[in-house]
C-alpha cells in the first residue's frame, strides 16, 4: 500500500513507523529537515522537504497514486491540512484524512461539507484522548475499556494487584467460572512485561499481570467480582494542566461530572481557560506537583485526578502524589510509548496517549472496507478490531476452531442481530455478524483476510 503523510511531528512520526513494519511504501512530507532527518534514522520512511500545500511537492511524494493520504502536521494551521489533503485527493489520491485543531470542524453539517470535497476523515486528536478519558471515568475499575454496539460486549483491561483472588490459578480454572450454557465472558490475552500472551488453558495468571477480558453487558459484574474489582462513581474530578487535552477533558466533563477543578501553573493560560470554559468548571493558578499546593486544594476530596500537562515524567510524578493522598483513580497523559508500562508499574491507573488513539482510527484505512473499527489497547503493541461479516467470506466457512485462524490472534465476541456471545472454539461466525477480534501486529493482515 503507498502512504503519504504530511507532517513529521509525534502522530505522523508513530504513523509512518508503525505502517513501514508492515511493508507499506511510506513517504514523509515535512519543512523542516531536523524532523525528517530523526524519522530517517528510525524507520525505513522515503522524505520530501518542502512546504505540504505545494503542488509540486505533492506530485513529488507522488499522492496521484497514493492509496492514502495523511494530514497531520501539528505545526501549521489546521487549514494548510486541510488544504493538502483537499489537493492530495484531487491529484489522485484514494483516500484522504486531515488534522484539525477545532471542534466547529467535527460538527455532522460541517462534516459533510469536507467529506464533499474529497476528506474522508478529520480527526482532533486531543479530543478524541478527552472522550476516551471520560470513557475510562465510567469504568473506573479496569485500566482500559472498549465498549461494542452501546456495551452490549466490553473489552477491559485489568491489572492484577497482589491481593488478586486470580493469582497463580490458570485459565482452565478460571474459564469454569464462566461456563454454563450462556458464557458471559472470557479472557484474550493477557499483557505481561514488555510481551503480549494470547492464552492457553494452562497458562497461569501473575502479579502485575494486565489481563484483556471481553464481557456481555450481563456478565461484566459477574467478571469483577471474580476478578476482586468495584467501580468509584466520579462526581468529583481534579484535572492538572490547562493544555488542549486539558482543556478538552473539562469540556467533556461538564454536565457530567458533579465538579471539576482544573489546576494550570501559567497565568495567562488560566485566563484564556476562563473565556473558553464553562463556569461550572473551578481554574486555579498553581503547581500541581506540589503536596502542599495540592493539599490546599482539598485534593483528598476528589475521586479521580488527570495529569494532562504535556510532560510525561510530571504527569506520572503528579498521579504518584494524588495517589499517595488517597484519590481513587489517576490518569496520566504520555506520550512516549516507551514509558507506558513504566507508568503504569508505578502506580497510575490509567495511561492515555494520543497518538495511539488517532493511530487506530488512521489504521483502519488500511484494512478491508469490512474492518468499522480499530483500536490500541494500553498496555501491549496488540489491535482491537470491529468486523462486519461479509457473506461468503472465509470466516464464514467453518466453526472457529477448524478455521486456522492466525495464532496470535482471538475473536472474542460477537453481535448477531441484537444478541451478543462470547465466542468459542464451537462458534460459528455467520454474514453480517460484528465481529470483536484481538490481535497482535504481525497477525493483523491475515486475520484481514478471513473478512474479504
Amino acid at each position: 500500500m503507498k502512504i503519504v503523510i504530511e507532517g513529521a511531528g509525534e502522530i505522523g512520526s508513530h504513523l509512518a513507523k508503525m505502517l513501514s513494519r508492515e511493508a507499506n511504501e511510506i513517504t514523509v512530507i515535512d519543512p523542516e529537515a531536523a524532523r525528517l532527518e530523526r524519522l530517517v534514522a528510525s524507520a525505513d520512511v522515503a522524505v520530501i522537504q518542502g512546504n505540504p500545500s505545494s503542488i509540486r511537492v505533492l506530485k513529488k511524494a507522488g499522492v496521484g497514486s497514493a492509496d492514502l493520504f495523511i494530514a497531520v502536521n501539528p505545526f501549521v494551521s489546521q487549514e494548510v491540512n486541510i488544504v493538502s489533503a483537499i489537493l492530495a485527493k484531487r491529484l489522485g489520491a484514494a483516500k484522504v484524512t486531515a488534522r484539525v485543531d477545532d471542534e466547529e470542524c467535527l460538527t455532522p453539517d460541517n462534516k459533510l461539507i469536507f467529506k464533499d470535497m474529497g476528506i474522508e476523515l478529520m480527526f482532533f486528536p486531543e479530543k478524541i484522548a478527552a472522550e476516551e478519558i471520560l470513557a475510562q471515568l465510567r469504568h473506573t475499575a479496569s485500566t482500559d475499556n472498549m465498549d461494542f454496539a452501546h456495551g452490549r460486549l466490553q473489552i477491559s483491561v485489568f491489572k492484577l494487584e497482589e491481593d488478586s483472588p486470580l493469582l497463580d490459578m490458570n485459565i482452565a480454572d478460571f474459564a469454569a467460572l464462566a461456563t454454563s450454557d450462556d458464557i458471559q465472558f472470557r479472557v484474550i490475552a493477557i499483557s505481561r512485561g514488555d510481551g503480549t500472551i494470547i492464552p492457553k488453558f494452562d497458562t497461569r495468571f501473575k502479579y502485575h499481570d494486565l489481563v484483556f477480558t471481553i464481557a456481555k453487558r450481563e456478565g461484566v459484574q459477574m467478571l469483577m467480582k471474580y476478578l476482586g474489582k468495584t467501580n468509584i462513581e466520579v462526581s468529583r474530578l481534579m484535572i492538572y494542566g490547562g493544555t488542549e487535552m486539558g482543556e478538552q477533558v473539562a469540556k467533556a466533563a461538564t454536565g457530567v461530572i458533579g465538579e471539576i477543578k482544573l489546576i494550570e501553573k501559567d497565568r495567562e493560560r488560566c485566563h484564556a481557560l476562563s473565556g473558553a470554559l464553562d463556569s461550572r468548571v473551578t481554574i486555579v493558578n498553581g503547581d500541581g506537583k506540589n503536596p502542599d499546593f495540592l493539599a490546599e486544594e482539598s485534593i483528598r476530596e476528589y475521586d479521580a485526578f488527570a495529569a494532562l500537562t504535556g510532560s510525561d515524567e510530571t504527569n506520572v510524578l503528579a498521579c504518584v502524589m494524588a495517589r499517595r493522598f488517597g484519590v481513587g483513580l489517576t490518569i496520566a497523559d504520555i506520550e512516549n510509548v516507551e514509558y507506558i508500562r513504566l507508568a503504569e508499574d508505578m502506580g497510575v491507573d490509567c495511561v492515555i496517549n494520543k497518538k495511539l488513539l488517532t493511530a487506530g482510527k488512521i489504521f483502519k484505512f488500511t484494512l478491508s472496507d469490512k474492518a468499522r473499527f480499530v483500536k490500541y489497547m494500553s498496555g501491549t503493541s496488540a489491535e482491537v478490531l470491529e468486523y462486519v461479516v461479509a457473506p461468503g467470506s472465509r470466516i464464514t466457512s467453518a466453526p472457529l476452531k477448524d478455521l486456522g485462524f492466525p495464532r496470535n490472534a482471538v475473536i472474542g465476541g460477537l453481535i448477531r442481530g441484537s444478541e451478543a456471545q462470547i465466542a468459542i472454539g464451537s462458534t460459528r461466525i455467520e454474514a453480517y455478524d460484528r465481529v470483536a477480534v484481538f490481535a497482535l501486529p504481525e497477525a493483523v493482515k491475515e486475520v484481514d483476510k478471513f473478512f474479504k
